[in-house]
């Protein structure tokens, strides 16, 4: 895989499945219009396939529970609100769509109520005279460097790859659809929440009268990370706290049976840093008191995967995805669970894959799933049987895929770690980098990894891993770098790079590393205390400094407490920043302008601190990106940032 080849990335985004209707919203990256292509493809369970929509920019499809329209989301070229997603319904047999909204920033994944008659959604709602929105009789757009001065009194005032959020809260809405389908105009759209937070992931109760949301606790007044469920009424009214969490609760799906079935951490102590995710339920209250609600799943060993969706009763049973040893497993909940373990929970699919979306209607269940060799196609699963539908990442293949090898270690203090080993080819001796993944509750998994492909296409080996401190191993396993940064975590990578090297095929005099966000901090790390183990060091949006990050960081006045303690002094121990005198070999500061998670101000300070004492260092800067550069940045960023990586281990490796 070359970097240019990004645009073989084809990803199923979303599924929609009713009856023998099965829809898949995909993305890929477009290099000549430097932008992201949206298609919506019907895949027929006989494993045909093809176009079901022409827009360039569509996706998120939902198909009515009556199956007969789907409702979709297309954004269109040039500038104002068509460029934005926008909400589109067309007939499920075919034929014209017709756009519903004209919402200043878009709308989000529309979702039928069960009558098939309302479509329910969230959107952002500017402020007057904000985002390109004019606030002057005449209409004129205000310019971006034009807006007003923005008063800030909270904490939780941005958050990166979205902005600013105060004057743009996230409000829910629902239309009826079947009047807005035989009306000359677009229907005038009313809120049903107001702007004193944001709401997400809207479902429906049965009788297609009240929505249940998630919100921040007491509705926002205060900055929290907690969250609760909520229901409005789609007549407007007063939002109701339906089920309060016990500490954020996420995606909200409602059974016929009136049982709401939700994902949800717990905080215990207000402690909320690497805490797994499980399913819950709660029964609908005839009150107007809230529902009180019970963990289905065990909080060691089970951790729900939000990423891929909200739970999908199925039977006697709740689907939900679960993140188990570098899988992401589609597993089967009995509706009776008590804090059950992830042993008894029934895999459905994703054994050494990983599972990043899923639907079922009827007896047919379909996933989104990736393995080492697909970015993601539909597979439909019928009576524990699995048939793959679509073949997306062909492409990929036929330029040629390494293998992905497992590998495991045992630590410094005798801990089993595990991880993998993409191997370019030929017999070696090959140049070996070790990748740390972000988060650091998050996991490098067995999908298809296009960074590690690119690395091994080019001739390196990768070494890739789970240290402690990583998602899907126990929530001990999370858990054991809190108030730890750069201890086990760093014995952990550093056996799984000796257990690699250990092979005649890799050359351990030529041995890089590199990382992204806590990866960048470990890369930063490593270089200043282990820098003999290493050439060279790429060390990308990173953490360096913990006292500034506090302050700079859209998270950084929780995730710093958190995770380090608010004692400056140990603040600074902690910081890659204060062993900058210790970095003696060449190293790369790479960094996105617009970051807000680790803000440029981190990269910044290492760049000076090394640049000054006259260290081998170069500060590579990305305008217009943040946070998210390597996975959904601008493609031709992309396409850059990988010329730069590979420039970087060719001169130094």
């Amino acid at each position: 895989m070359r970097p240019s080849d990004i645009e073989a990335l084809t990803v199923p985004r979303a599924l929609a499945l009713r009856g023998e209707l099965l829809l898949a919203g995909l993305s890929r990256p477009d290099l000549t219009t430097n932008a992201y292509r949206g298609s919506i493809r019907k895949v027929g369970l006989d494993g045909t396939e093809g176009p079901w929509t022409h827009g360039e920019h569509d996706s998120a499809p939902a198909v009515s529970p009556d199956g007969r329209w789907v409702a979709f989301l297309r954004a269109g070229d040039g500038e104002g609100p068509v460029s934005s997603p926008q909400l589109h319904v067309m007939p499920a047999a075919g034929g014209e769509a017709k756009r519903l909204t004209e919402s200043p920033l878009g709308v989000s994944t529309p979702v039928w109520a069960p009558d098939s008659r309302r479509i329910a959604f969230t959107a952002r709602v500017p402020e007057a005279g904000r985002y390109g929105t004019p606030d002057t009789p005449d209409g004129t757009p205000v310019g971006r460097h034009e807006e007003a001065p923005r008063r800030i009194t909270r904490l939780d005032y941005r958050i990166d790859d979205i902005g600013f959020l105060g004057d743009r809260p996230k409000r829910l809405f629902a239309l009826d659809a079947v009047a807005a389908l035989d009306a000359v105009e677009r229907p005038e759209l009313t809120p049903l929440t107001d702007d004193g937070t944001d709401v997400d992931d809207p479902a429906w109760t049965p009788d297609s009268e009240t929505l249940v949301v998630v919100a921040a606790r007491d509705w926002g007044h205060e900055e929290t990370e907690q969250s609760d469920l909520y229901a409005v009424s789609a007549a407007g009214g007063e939002p109701r706290l339906l089920v309060r969490s016990e500490g954020a609760a996420a995606k909200p799906a409602v059974s016929a049976d009136g049982v709401v079935w939700f994902l949800a951490s717990e905080f215990p102590d207000g402690s909320m840093e690497a805490r797994n995710t499980g399913l819950w339920s709660a029964l609908l209250p005839d009150g107007d008191g809230p529902a009180e609600a019970r963990r289905l799943t065990e909080i060691e060993s089970v951790d729900c995967d939000v990423a891929a969706g909200a739970p999908v009763p199925f039977g006697d049973e709740i689907l939900v995805a679960v993140r188990n040893r570098g899988a992401v497993e589609l597993r089967a909940v009995p509706r009776d669970a008590e804090l059950a373990p992830l042993d008894a929970l029934r895999l459905v699919a994703g054994e050494r894959a990983a599972v990043r979306g899923f639907a079922a209607d009827g007896s047919t269940m379909v996933a989104v799933i990736a393995t080492p060799e697909s970015v993601g196609d539909v597979v439909v699963i019928t009576e524990g049987a699995q048939r793959v539908l679509t073949d997306y990442s062909k492409p990929l293949r036929d330029k040629g895929v390494r293998p992905v090898e497992e590998l495991t270690a045992n630590s410094a203090d005798g801990y089993p770690v595990h991880g993998w080993l993409v191997l370019p080819e030929g017999g070696g001796p090959h140049p070996v980098l070790l990748a740390v993944h972000g988060g650091p509750f998050a996991a490098q998994d067995w999908g298809f990894f296009d960074e590690a492909q690119v690395y091994a296409s080019a001739g390196y080996a990768v070494v890739l891993g789970n240290p402690r401190g990583s998602a899907g191993y126990g929530e001990s396993h999370g858990r054991a770098v809190v108030r730890a940064f750069g201890t086990v975590d760093a014995d952990d990578v550093l056996a799984l790079l000796d257990a690699a090297l250990a092979r005649p095929d890799l050359d351990a005099e030529r041995v890089g590393v590199m990382g992204g966000s806590y990866g960048g901090f470990m890369t930063s790390w490593l270089a200043a205390h282990h820098g003999e183990r290493f050439r060279a060091a790429w060390s990308e949006r990173a953490v360096n400094a913990w006292d500034s990050m506090v302050g700079s960081s859209d998270i950084g006045y929780l995730f710093v407490d958190g995770y380090i303690g608010d004692d400056p002094v140990e603040q600074r121990r902690a910081s890659p920043l204060t062993y900058a005198e210790k970095i003696d070999i060449p190293f790369a500061v790479v960094h996105s302008e617009e970051d807000w998670r680790c803000p440029l101000e981190q990269a910044q300070r290492m760049f000076v601190a090394l640049r000054r004492r006259g260290a081998d260092t170069e500060l590579l800067l990305f305008p217009g990106e943040g946070h998210e550069l390597t996975r959904s940045g601008k493609p031709r960023h992309r396409v850059q940032r990988f010329d730069a990586v590979l420039e970087w281990w060719s001169r130094h490796l």
